[in-house]
């Protein structure tokens, strides 16, 4: 490659633009302004949790019943506030979450201005702006390259070419690529929406709830259930109005009181509450989530490829030692290079390195005097080559020769005596670099075949050590415990990776893979891969095959990365997971940003995903099986009333009011809903969200219905005599007595649906469900409470009925709980378990 390149004229190049400058392009409104990082204004927020399906319904109903007079049956309306209200705060405390987690963790490009290099966030740039880049770098405006020292630029987000793209002064530069070696400089063109990759950049970082599993199943059912309404809501209609003669405000009330337990007013809003309580929560643990549904993708994730260095390592290095090795050209064949000589050449490596890895940082750090060398030629690091290399002169053009550094087990014979001893260092987990120099320059081609220019003579072993992270283990075993697989992916020695892992209590050194030996046919990887643990000396193109071979076998896939080599594995992943400090590439492709660089962090995102999705799963429960008995009772008492039209027996009109239907909902759902959604819950999310669910609630929603109605049917005690109270509508007492016995079966059986939604059970949940009895132990109870809710429990025969119903629908309850789970495992393979049977796993809490 070319040593260096600058484009000629344009003093701006040089030092940048001036102040001045800058400030005329800000006047002028050539920023590199972007949408809000939350994708939505308030505005939109409030729009969008006001105007939904739900509230549309509701208010129609409630409408209905304000026609009446009846305002207590309408308390069911207050549900569209709290639906909103509830919502949108939630929803705000999330933009805001995210907006200022953005913040922190967005790239900062170095742009020169008037001479000096500032780390500036990307809103700052203007046109114009010289902007300097290294490898890993993110490019965040287009521009014109200006300056390439051996520059080489992956534009593969962007167009699909999958090799790196060599740049050179004059050459265009796009958004959204990113630098993969050497360094050099770039002129922005083109700035905010103007930009290549705006428009992609800004749609990836939307909150939203998009493309979800959970998202679309609920939007599967809540149109089913809107079909729903239309035959029961007819038949109600009909019975009313037409058959049961009760006058149009009875009417009204009665189809009103049928229609609003079929809407599952809540479930929307608690699955909006629960991402958005998950985005706040992790957020306070530093981690940001780049695409929402993120939370629950790594609930479903059970393999983990992590990188070792940066994940199980520190980011840092130290220098160890630098052991000399025996000069094979020399013409005493026993002495061996000076220590001190090759200390000086690794001065002047880390010294001229404008972009350093952490191996180089690490010699920066150990020799902070470097000798007066010039640059003559460079040939950046890459992870396929695995090494570098530059070659130097003096201030007098002398030459100081062609030095590499690189991996010993890529650039040596294996047989060797260097590499034994390299092999032998790595080993002990420590890492182990080469230095030696060649006879030609550093960039010359090659011989076909050859790794290396020219002929390489081993100079020296750098030795490194790597601080294993404190937490490290700790986080190895929680995922063992949550039978979650972690494969550690890098390109290090494998047995050196081998003896990192091992001291985690992960594989051995023996057991660890050379990537070098990996098959290239999909389906062979995919047995190396699954049965494999440590993986080293890993290309960036074969980790990106090792996630699509993991993937053909139906595992979901997180994937950890700080690096510019691990941009395409995390792009490919199911999840991506980028560390803070990482390359800002890197960052720009993840899901989440672990901003606190802690691998530790990762079981507190893994525990909030099935949070949100295991209690969402079990609130969904609740809500579809009160939509099933609501749908079930009005059909019921809809065919009863036109059967009896048509044979000549008594009628029955639909038996509750709607204030009947709200407070049935209050302790039965509402509130323990609520409350288990932000509940712990540690089991890993499976597929098929939808037909689980439904199994579950459509079982339990037909007892509670069939109960209840029997016991109406038992209970019934005929004729009509509909009055007119103060607040619209007044039954006879013979009828409200009636539809007090049907409630209290109908809450007796819904209830106990809500214990066994419930399991396994806490303290917590056992004081749940002991204050949702008593709340409707005192509303039926106290005189106070029966008159405001229309109740009169006074005629023990009829309660008696209710409770002989009850007792038999909670049987069967029961039993549907315990065989539903068996037709689900058997159904569904090894991948489904009894959803009561894994009590141990399933209410593990992550302490926060």
């Amino acid at each position: 490659m070319k040593l260096t390149k600058t484009a000629p004229g344009d003093r701006a190049h040089i030092g940048g633009l001036s102040a001045d400058e800058v400030a005329q392009r800000v006047a002028a409104g050539q920023v590199n302004t972007m949408p809000d990082r939350s994708g939505r204004s308030v505005g939109d927020i409030v729009r969008a949790n006001v105007f939904t399906r739900i509230n549309a319904i509701l208010g129609v109903l409630f409408a209905l019943v304000a026609a009446t007079g009846s305002f207590i049956n309408g308390l069911f309306g207050l549900l569209i506030v709290a639906n909103s209200g509830i919502g949108i705060i939630q929803e705000i405390r999330a933009k805001r979450t995210l907006d200022r987690l953005a913040i922190v963790g967005q790239t900062h490009p170095k742009v020169r201005r008037d001479g000096v290099v500032a780390e500036l966030v990307p809103g700052e740039v203007v046109l114009d702006d010289i902007i300097e880049v290294g490898a890993g770098d993110q490019i965040v405006v287009d521009g014109e390259v200006v300056e390439s020292l051996a520059l080489d630029v992956d534009e593969s987000l962007l167009t699909g070419e999958a090799d790196a793209i060599d740049k050179f002064p004059g050459d265009k530069i796009l958004s959204g690529s990113f630098v993969v070696s050497g360094s050099g400089a770039y002129r922005a063109t083109k700035v905010g929406a103007d930009a290549y990759a705006a428009q992609l950049a800004a749609e990836a970082s939307k909150f939203t709830l998009v493309s979800s599993e959970l998202r679309s199943g609920i939007d599967q059912i809540l149109k089913v259930i809107t079909w729903l309404l239309i035959p029961a809501g007819i038949l109600t209609i009909i019975n009313q109005v037409f058959i049961s003669q009760n006058g149009w405000r009875a009417s009204l009330l009665g189809m009103v009181a049928a229609l609003v337990p079929m809407v599952p007013e809540g479930l929307v809003l608690m699955t909006s509450i629960a991402f958005a309580v998950g985005v706040v929560r992790l957020g306070r643990r530093q981690c940001l989530v780049n695409e929402l549904p993120a939370i629950e993708g790594l609930a479903r994730v059970n393999v983990v490829c992590a990188d070792k260095t940066g994940t199980l390592t520190e980011n840092g290095m130290r220098l160890s030692e630098v052991r000399g090795l025996p000069d094979d050209t020399a013409a005493d064949a026993g002495s061996g290079w000076d220590t001190s000589r090759a200390e000086q050449v690794l001065a002047a490596l880390a010294a001229t390195d404008r972009s350093p890895n952490a191996s180089v940082a690490a010699l920066a750090e150990a020799y902070p005097s470097a000798p007066d060398w010039q640059l003559s030629a460079i040939e950046p690091f890459t992870s396929a080559k695995k090494w570098s290399g530059m070659s130097f002169v003096d201030a007098t053009g002398a030459d100081r020769g062609n030095w590499i550094l690189g991996a010993p087990d890529v650039l040596l014979d294996p047989d060797s005596a260097p590499a034994r001893q390299a092999s032998e260092i790595g080993e002990s987990g420590l890492r182990v670099l080469l230095l030696g120099h060649t006879d030609v320059p550093v960039d010359t081609t090659p011989a076909d075949g050859a790794n290396v220019p020219g002929t390489l003579v081993p100079t020296a072993l750098v030795v490194l050590e790597q601080r294993v992270r404190d937490d490290a283990r700790a986080t190895l075993d929680y995922f063992a415990s949550q039978h979650v697989d972690v494969k550690v992916i890098s390109g290090d020695n494998a047995r050196s990776v081998g003896a990192v892992a091992q001291s985690l209590g992960l594989g051995s050194p023996d057991a660890a893979v050379d990537a070098r030996t990996l098959p290239t046919d999909i389906d062979a990887l995919a047995d190396v891969v699954e049965n494999g643990v440590i993986f080293g000396r890993v290309r960036p193109d074969q980790k990106r095959a090792m996630v699509a071979a993991l993937q053909s076998r139906d595992d979901t896939v997180a994937m950890t990365g700080d690096g510019v080599n691990d941009v395409l594995a995390l792009k490919d992943a199911d999840i991506g997971v980028a560390m803070g400090s990482g390359s800002s590439a890197a960052r720009s492709v993840a899901q989440i940003v672990l901003l606190d660089n802690k691998f530790a962090t990762l079981p507190y995102v893994v525990g909030e995903g099935r949070r949100v999705i295991g209690n969402i799963e079990r609130v969904s429960n609740l809500f579809l099986t009160k939509t099933v008995y609501a749908v079930l009772l009005a059909l019921f008492v809809g065919v009863a009333g036109l059967a009896g039209k048509i044979f000549g027996f008594d009628s029955l009109s639909y038996p509750f009011q709607p204030i009947h239907v709200t407070i049935s909902a209050w302790f039965t759902i509402g509130i323990p809903a609520f409350i288990l959604s932000l509940a712990p819950n540690n089991e890993r999310a499976r597929t098929g969200f939808v037909k689980r669910v439904l199994r579950q609630a459509v079982p339990n929603g037909i007892i509670v219905g069939l109960c209840a109605f029997i016991t109406y049917v038992i209970v019934n005690p005929g004729g009509k005599g509909v009055t007119l109270g103060g607040d619209g509508v007044d039954l006879p007492p013979a009828q409200t007595q009636a539809a007090t016995a049907t409630l209290i079966c109908l809450i007796a059986v819904a209830l106990y649906v809500l214990a066994v939604v419930a399991r396994p059970y806490t303290w917590w949940k056992l004081l749940l469900l002991a204050v949702s009895v008593g709340a409707y132990v005192i509303i039926f109870a106290w005189p106070w409470t029966q008159t405001m809710f229309k109740l009169d429990s006074s005629n023990w025969q009829m309660n008696s009925v209710a409770f002989i119903a009850a007792a038999v629908g909670i049987v069967c309850v029961e039993i549907v709980s315990r065989v539903m789970p068996r037709i689900i495992v058997s159904d569904g393979g090894g991948h489904h378990h009894d959803l009561h049977s894994v009590a141990a796993v399933h209410d593990s809490t992550i302490k926060e």
